[in-house]
Parts: C-alpha cells; structure tokens; sequence
C-alpha cells in the first residue's frame, strides 16, 4: 500500500519524484505507522511508502519500491526482532535501514547495526530530528548519538567478539581485511603503516578502496562494517578501549549529543 502524504503548503514546492527520498516507513501497529507518514509525509522531500508491520508484505514492498530509507519498528517481532533488518537488505541491498527504538538499550543498539542498520532513532528524541535522521542516512552517513556510538565502539573489545571473517565471498582482499582490524582497533594510518610494514601513502589507498567497495564514506563506518561481519581483531582493552571511547565521547563543537555521527570521505 503506498501512501503519499504531502500538506498543501509542502505542495507548492514538491519535488519530482525522482529526486526526493522514498521512504518506507513500518510501525509496530497500524495506527502509529500511519501517524509516522502523515508527519513526515508533511516534507516535501520525502516520498512515503506507508507499510503494515506483517513480514511478508513489507518485503513485498521493499523489494518492488526499492525504498533509498526504511524507518522500521524494533518492535515487528514476527520475524524475529532484529533479523527483518537484514531481510530488507537482501530484498534491496541500496535501501538503507533506520530502526526506530523505544529506548536506548545497548543490546538493542549493537544488535541493530550488527544487523545491517544505518541508523538508530530513539522515540524519546524530539520527533524533527527524525527528518534530519532520514536525510542523513539517505546521503550515506550513520545516525547514532554519542552514548549509541559508545555501545557499538565498546563492544569491539568484548572478549565474545568474533575474530575471524571468511574471506569466501567477500569484498575485501585479505590486505584490506588486515588494514579493516587496524582500523577497528583504533589505529593511526601510522600505526597502521608499521604494523603492516607498509608506508602511509599505501595505506590511505587501501583505504580508500576499502572505502569505494564498501560504499562508506569514513573510518567509523568502517568500524560498523567491522563490528557487523567479525573483521575485528581482539585488541586488548589498553590498546583499542580508551582511544575509541574518547572519540565516542568527543562531539565537535555544535554539534548536540544526539546528532549524527558527522561524516566526510578522508583516509586520514
């Protein structure tokens, strides 16, 4: 069922649709999906695809509309929690998810962007946030706040966290893999060029075609991408723990706790 939800002022300046964000938007009920696409609907740069929360047809949908974002409930358990990210993501692997929580628990948060997600959006943030969410992850950033970017950087140093990645299938060289763990442990492209015994400028090639077969755009997604298919090393907590947690606390100056990770395409 796809529903485009635009007010009469937004209508005086509405976009063509090839050029505005289609977003698929499923809520745990009925009621509160169609809220969710009524508001956003009221942005002239969105497209909405309002979704029921039954499985079968919001991949359906996904896999017709090839949404650019799905905003999609942590609470449609019919799938089992977390997993109808990665479904969407088979269904079409260019939508980018956002997984809407009711809080901000570090379980729910590292399983999402284990998942596959791009973003995480608490229901206690101010709801225009949500646009702004939307828009960022649709032009290819990560949208997580400081304490959800601290759950994820933290957990790559738990002991549990898997070590070895199979290369079958995927898309990075074993080099790159190398350059992947370096990164995830927090490494310097110094560090990373005495580690490897390779030199800087090496290095930041590497880097950047890590960058271009991931389709990323910085070193923090590159952690994300570590974190989610276990391409991190167990680094000790002296080594990895206090320089990842400084960045996770660290926001530059203006930036609010809640935005987004701020993202630019450098291998610096």
């Amino acid at each position: 069922m796809k529903s485009l939800q635009v007010s009469p002022m937004a209508s005086l300046t509405t976009l063509p649709n090839h050029a505005r964000v289609r977003v698929l938007a499923a809520d745990s009920t009925p009621m509160t999906t169609q809220l969710l696409v009524d508001a956003l609907g009221r942005d002239a740069e969105f497209q909405m695809i309002e979704s029921p929360s039954n499985v079968s047809i919001l991949l359906a949908l996904v896999k017709r509309e090839k949404p650019h974002v799905a905003v999609i409930s942590a609470q449609i358990r019919e799938s089992g929690g977390l997993d109808l990210v990665r479904e969407v993501r088979i269904q079409s692997a260019a939508t980018r998810v956002i997984v809407l929580l009711d809080s901000s628990e570090r379980t729910t948060v590292t399983e999402a962007f284990r998942a596959g997600a791009a973003g995480v959006f608490c229901r206690t943030e101010p709801f225009r946030l949500l646009a702004k969410c939307i828009q960022c992850v649709a032009s290819g950033q990560v949208w997580a706040s400081s304490s959800e970017l601290h759950f994820v950087l933290e957990a790559l140093t738990q002991p549990s966290f898997p070590v070895g990645l199979s290369l079958s299938g995927s898309l990075l060289s074993a080099r790159e893999t190398d350059v992947v763990r370096c990164v995830a442990e927090g490494l310097t492209n110094r560090e990373i060029a005495q580690r490897l015994t390779l030199t800087e400028h090496t290095v930041k090639n590497y880097l950047f075609r890590i960058f271009d077969k991931l389709g990323v755009s910085s070193r923090v997604e590159v952690v994300l991408y570590a974190f989610r298919n276990g391409t991190a090393s167990q680094a000790s907590p002296t080594q990895s723990s206090p320089r990842l947690a400084r960045s996770a606390h660290k926001n530059p100056p203006g930036l609010l706790a809640n935005d987004p990770v701020p993202i630019r395409k450098t291998a610096s």
